[in-house]
């Protein structure tokens, strides 16, 4: 038995920086701490900041004092300006990645450009990044609805930051067949990039895969997809103690990787719940043989 661990799986810059300022934060404020949001999609994370005393809260119209960390996924104009009407303090966490995509679509904006998306609607990140298309903005979540679009003249393309690359280029290429003209921008992360060209390398030389994070997160939710297209033994597991020992039957090598959202604490205790069923198995069969 072998267990392999994806390179670059794992928490990424962007997240590490949220929860430096999150610990930061509360360090050095006394009143109440929150997150407008969780900060990031992983249950184990928001568990341990909530015994530190930082709480995620989703209404902000009753909040009268404390500090605000915005999460790192970002937030619209409109989060900002109730935050300052209300003399709230705030911590921007957004990721500079998600950062920089904001802005983008902020100049895009301004231009005749029709605005497409390609993300979950419904991910905190892409609500962000519609609130600063001014209305311009369309949420496209596959090629088929971009393929419903009507005929365009002019339209800007670009991505959820821990987007799909492959769905990213099915929607780019429908949207060529009904739009005169076509900007492209991959907006998509890099360290997103690199996470699911290593995690699809591993599903290739393995048996069983297990991709380790939050449900409600995005970018694991992707790898868990993307890999289950070659790899049909992959699973998505919350939790490490999730790990059945007949979700390994039969496996010699078994991979694993986590989102970006994915402490490595919960990656480590991943491989030991692994090495623990094999051993448990071992001491099983060893005891059956001496009886016989």
């Amino acid at each position: 038995m072998e267990v392999l661990i994806a390179k670059n799986s794992g928490l990424c810059y962007g997240v590490k920086r949220a929860l430096n300022l999150a610990h930061e934060t509360r360090q050095k404020k006394r009143g109440q701490v929150y997150t407008f949001g969780d900060l990031i999609h992983n249950p184990q994370v928001i568990g341990d900041l909530e015994a530190q005393g930082i709480v995620s809260i989703e209404n902000l119209n009753r909040l009268a004092k404390g500090t605000v960390i915005i999460r790192s996924h970002g937030v619209s104009p409109e989060i900002y300006s109730l935050l300052a009407e209300k003399e709230i303090e705030t911590v921007d966490a957004t990721c500079p990645i998600v950062k920089k995509i904001q802005e983008r679509v902020e100049k895009l904006a301004k231009s005749e450009d029709e605005i497409i998306i390609v993300g979950n609607r419904r991910h905190p990140e892409t609500q962000g990044l519609l609130g600063y298309s001014q209305g311009k903005g369309t949420v496209i979540e596959n090629e088929i609805q971009a393929q419903e679009l009507p005929v365009g003249k002019k339209r800007t393309i670009l991505a959820q930051s821990t987007q799909d690359v492959f769905l990213f280029k099915k929607v780019v290429a429908a949207l060529v067949e009904n739009t005169e003209e076509l900007k492209v921008f991959n907006t998509i992360c890099r360290s997103t990039q690199t996470r699911q060209k290593s995690t699809l390398a591993l599903a290739s030389g393995v048996d069983v895969l297990f991709i380790i994070g939050g449900k409600n997160s995005s970018n694991t939710r992707k790898l868990y997809e993307i890999t289950k297209r070659i790899l049909p033994k992959t699973f998505f597991v919350e939790d490490p103690e999730q790990i059945t020992p007949e979700m390994l039957e039969g496996a010699h090598k078994i991979g694993l990787s986590g989102g970006a959202s994915t402490p490595p604490e919960a990656i480590q205790q991943a491989e030991r719940t692994i090495k623990s069923h094999f051993e448990s198995q071992y001491h099983r069969e060893k005891r059956v043989q001496c009886q016989s």
